[in-house]
């Protein structure tokens, strides 16, 4: 789980960069994509269109939405995929930077990069720099032991249980909030990230967590030894970060994924990386809270 500062945008308030949705405020009203019935290639601005590339920042190891492939320098991931695709509907070729997490939205503003994609949270906060083209829907999703030995199936059955959450996520501000409602209070071990707190899972030390609903689904995979709970909880939008100035390339972004969507090859490439759960039917604009 990362949990990050974004000191450009609030200082001092954290943003978490997975499932960290805002609770307090009033959702923006949907924007939707251009309506001119032209394609995602027509509405490229001709200053992107005349470099030839789309430069997307993102920010490595937070998988499976952006990783290196074993072994190399090489960016793979949904967001590296999606982002390929999208360009190749723009007519560009898309060129992928590693960047800080926290310098991303600085980067759009000093017009270092086009777009950034990291698993970032469309937020009201955020949202005072940057457009979200919002893409993909996640949230938290408890994990458990594979086999399911203590039959859990909803955050109420982890009061009274020893349970272990990331440290500064959204996801242990799920498990407290739920453990305010508990009469008999969980038990809660607090973990540096999501890998280290399953390793409690197996010594028996505690019997779920709560983790980002496609890293949950990824590490479920790889290892054969967890379930992932099909509820989401704190469930909002991540979205493609677009400079507030660049209304034109937004609209052409946002009308390419919506390409993508229609056209099957957004869902292949979220079902490549087991994250079809997290889909959205349709593209939308500063959705989130």
């Amino acid at each position: 789980m990362r949990t990050h500062l974004v000191i450009a945008l609030v200082a001092a308030c954290a943003l978490g960069a997975g499932c960290g949705r805002s609770t307090s405020g009033t959702a923006a009203a949907p924007t939707p994509p251009s309506s001119t019935g032209k394609s995602a290639k027509d509405l490229v601005p001709e200053s992107v269109r005349k470099s030839g590339e789309l430069r997307m920042a993102t920010s490595e190891g937070y998988p499976p939405m952006e990783m290196y492939k074993p072994g190399t320098q090489e960016m793979t991931g949904v967001d590296a995929d999606l982002a390929v695709a999208v360009g190749e509907r723009l007519g560009l070729k898309t060129r992928i930077i590693n960047a800080s997490f926290d310098g991303l939205i600085p980067g759009l503003q000093g017009g270092r990069w086009d777009i950034a994609m990291a698993a970032l949270s469309d937020l009201e906060q955020r949202r005072k720099a940057v457009d979200f083209v919002d893409y993909f829907n996640a949230g938290g999703s408890i994990m458990v032991k594979k086999g399911n030995p203590e039959g859990i199936k909803t955050l109420g059955d982890l009061c009274g249980k020893k349970v272990v959450l990331a440290k500064g996520s959204s996801n242990l501000e799920i498990g407290k909030r739920q453990n305010e409602k508990c009469a008999q209070k969980m038990e809660i071990m607090q973990s540096e990230d999501a890998p280290t707190g399953l390793l409690t899972i197996d010594s028996g030390r505690t019997v779920a967590t709560i983790v980002d609903s496609p890293v949950a689904a990824m590490y479920a995979k790889e290892t054969g030894k967890y379930e992932v709970l099909a509820e989401q909880y704190d469930a909002g939008p991540w979205g493609i970060a677009i400079d507030k100035k660049q209304t034109g390339l937004r609209d052409a972004v946002a009308k390419a994924l919506q390409e993508l969507i229609d056209s099957g090859e957004y869902g292949k490439i979220l079902e490549k990386y087991g994250t079809t759960a997290n889909a959205v039917p349709k593209v939308t604009i500063n959705t989130g809270a």
